[in-house]
């Protein structure tokens, strides 16, 4: 199988394959099958199709790459290396998967450049492209003018047969297809084998015929090591716009191995030392040699990375004449770039007197989106087919359609999983600022979208509406229990439950400033009272995570906490107790998270240490509460299952009442 008189392209790509094996076999762990097969593909990608400056990785206008595929992130690691990254060496290459490396086991956004969003979990990266491509899709309509055509970048991606067999890519390739998104160009790295053996074990249905269904154009290239064939078919790729296209690429998993090709064995563990020496040999480089790059193979690379500075010089000049042009577009087009937010925007913010009538928070979260969504056009988002629910639409403005991309109301279908993770991608363009809503419950579908956010610190806002029991009759499979403790869990995650329609304004003025991880806005479905700022703590202190409502001279016997709607029901337990001569404080908890980044003063201004006779009320697990109601206090939670009933029914049922909470509070206080 020895390889001679390689063109400069057979040596690039087979360097690449010998790279990536490597890495592989120096860390004794990963996945040296896959580069192995794909760096045929990824090769026309990075030196031949995508549009990027290798030395200027930010340019706005550059084609994104995606590697779903992320357990075989040594191949987009060897690509980034040889077109020439200015913050990947050989050294980190040689780092892979060790502490604190660059290189990580899976591709990590924000340790290189080149790598556009965190992938590993399969079928995030399909999705996070289409959230990539509607992003896309809509500054261009925005912002794009005859003569101008400002955005017009692609989104490639390599997907394999597992992103294939998730559901999230099922649901993001349906809405994708729906919407026509002809900027996404995918290959599918079809090597028929995953860990348990070939994948007709599992998995033999036709892919084609699937993607065609959905709306796409699938184009078939029968030999992966055929770059021209794949390079045609990226082209036929572009000249196909009103339909997304996946190319089914026939690889070899572990090409270039003896006895590991087209074998399991190549996919999860590294090839061993003496099939390695093999493959050396086989491509014709020294068998005693590693991370050994041919001088001429890293000048091909370097030189195709650096092409499009071209194309980047000639963009600054269009935007520049552009600004001549259209300067009040220019200058909202650079407010959005910044992800700053317009100056005294707050002001926007809606405020409700203690006199208005009861309203859900949820009700009143719409009335926020509507006060704002004028004065902040990079805000954008919708729902999982609940809109009339989560009161996300903003009036007057126009639906993301096929016909319409520069819409901004959103319609994701019942899609949950596939709405968080294209959230993420537009997130990650830099451009808006996305949301997307469903009740509560169904963050369960959501997870992995929210972990992957959180762990990338990107700005995605989920909305979660139907917060507690307080949804009724809808029953046990719709009443929220151990969500809320789920989500406070997921670390770089912020939780904002209001209590009122002030706080829910103030919520989302925390939220919308909030640069570091997503945010989590949880809304009830039944009307709140509004608590009267003028005589009760104001709904700013939000931003401190916890705060006075409503206090008593001198020490307080007992500190009611709570959040959410139960905010409202332990102040009334506070007026019961007044009237028996028990002197208490009230303290609305929106955040758990926000109220340990306060200093300790703060906190114990709140919550004095000297205090010890505590009462937490959450319609929910009260996992995590103890630590601030202590061994002398209770917590007054749902650690079961709801039923179905009327709201009201199950409040007395469960012991949300005034009755019980004063009952509780005299406990501990004689405790």
């Amino acid at each position: 199988m020895e390889i001679k008189n390689q063109t400069i392209e057979q040596l690039a790509i087979n360097t690449v394959r010998i790279l990536s094996a490597d890495a592989v076999q120096k860390a004794n762990s990963g996945h040296p099958g896959m580069p192995m097969g794909a760096a045929p593909m990824a090769h026309v990608i990075y030196a031949n199709q995508m549009k990027y400056n290798a030395k200027s990785p930010k340019w706005v206008n550059r084609d994104r790459f995606i590697l779903s595929a992320g357990h075989g992130c040594m191949l987009q690691y060897s690509m980034l290396y040889l077109t020439g990254y200015d913050d990947i060496t050989l050294d980190d290459i040689k780092d892979f998967r060790q502490m604190h490396s660059k290189t990580a086991g899976h591709p990590e956004y924000g340790h290189l450049q080149g790598i556009e969003v965190t992938t590993g979990p399969l079928g995030q990266g399909f999705a996070n492209g289409v959230g990539f491509s509607i992003a896309q899709k809509h500054i261009a309509a925005r912002f794009n003018k005859p003569g101008f055509n400002l955005f017009d970048y692609n989104i490639y991606a390599i997907v394999s047969d597992g992103d294939l067999q998730e559901g999230v890519a099922a649901e993001a390739a349906s809405l994708a297809g729906h919407l026509k998104l002809g900027n996404l160009i995918y290959l599918y790295d079809d090597n028929h084998i995953s860990i348990e053996g070939d994948t007709n074990v599992s998995f033999t249905e036709d892919v084609k015929m699937r993607f065609e269904a959905y709306g796409w154009q699938v184009l078939v290239v029968t030999d992966g090591n055929d770059i021209d064939a794949i390079a045609a078919a990226v082209e036929q790729a572009k000249l196909v716009t009103d339909k997304p296209t996946l190319i089914k690429v026939r690889t070899h998993i572990g090409f270039g191995s003896p006895n590991k090709v087209d074998s399991y064995e190549a996919h999860g563990s590294p090839l061993g030392v003496e099939e390695l020496k093999l493959v050396k040999k086989a491509f014709g480089f020294n068998p005693d040699e590693s991370f050994v790059i041919p001088a001429e193979v890293l000048a091909f690379y370097n030189q195709q990375g650096s092409k499009g500075a071209a194309d980047e010089a000639a963009w600054n000049t269009l935007y520049s004449d552009y600004k001549v042009a259209y300067p009040a577009l220019a200058a909202e087009y650079e407010l959005l770039a910044s992800g700053a937010l317009p100056q005294d925007w707050e002001n926007t913010l809606p405020v409700f007197a203690g006199t208005d009538k009861a309203i859900a928070t949820r009700s009143a979260s719409g009335k926020v989106i509507n006060a704002i969504a004028a004065t902040l056009p990079q805000m954008i988002g919708g729902s999982a087919d609940l809109a009339p629910s989560t009161n996300t639409l903003i009036d007057g403005a126009t639906s993301f359609t096929a016909d319409n991309y520069a819409g901004r109301n959103f319609h994701f279908g019942i899609r949950e999983h596939a709405m968080g993770a294209i959230a993420n991608g537009m997130a990650l363009s830099h451009n808006i600022i996305p949301y997307c809503a469903t009740f509560l419950i169904f963050s369960e579908y959501m997870r992995p979208t929210i972990r992957l956010a959180a762990i990338m610190k990107i700005r995605s806002i989920f909305i979660y509406t139907h917060d507690s029991i307080g949804l009724g009759e809808d029953g046990t499979t719709h009443q929220p229990v151990e969500q809320l403790i789920s989500l406070r869990s997921i670390p770089n995650t912020l939780i904002l439950r209001p209590a009122d329609a002030n706080e829910t304004a103030q919520a989302w003025r925390v939220a919308l400033a909030h640069t570091t991880g997503p945010v989590c806005l949880i809304l009830t479905r039944q009307a709140l009272p509004i608590i009267d700022q003028d005589k009760y703590g104001s709904a700013k202190n939000v931003e401190k995570g916890a705060y006075i409502v409503s206090d008593c001279e001198g020490d307080a016997q007992v500190i009611l906490l709570a959040t959410g709607s139960e905010v409202s029901l332990i102040m009334k337990a506070q007026e019961q107790l007044k009237a028996e001569g028990i002197s208490s404080r009230v303290v609305s908890m929106p955040s758990w998270e926000l109220f340990e980044q306060q200093d300790a003063a703060y906190k114990n201004s709140v919550l004095p240490k000297h205090i010890k006779k505590r009462v937490s009320v959450e319609m929910a697990s009260t996992l995590g509460w103890h630590k601030y109601v202590t061994d002398n206090g209770i917590a007054i939670g749902l650690d079961r299952f709801g039923e179905s009933a009327p709201a009201e029914v199950l409040m007395e049922e469960f012991g949300f009442t005034v009755a019980n909470v004063v009952a509780k509070a005299k406990v501990v206080i004689a405790g």
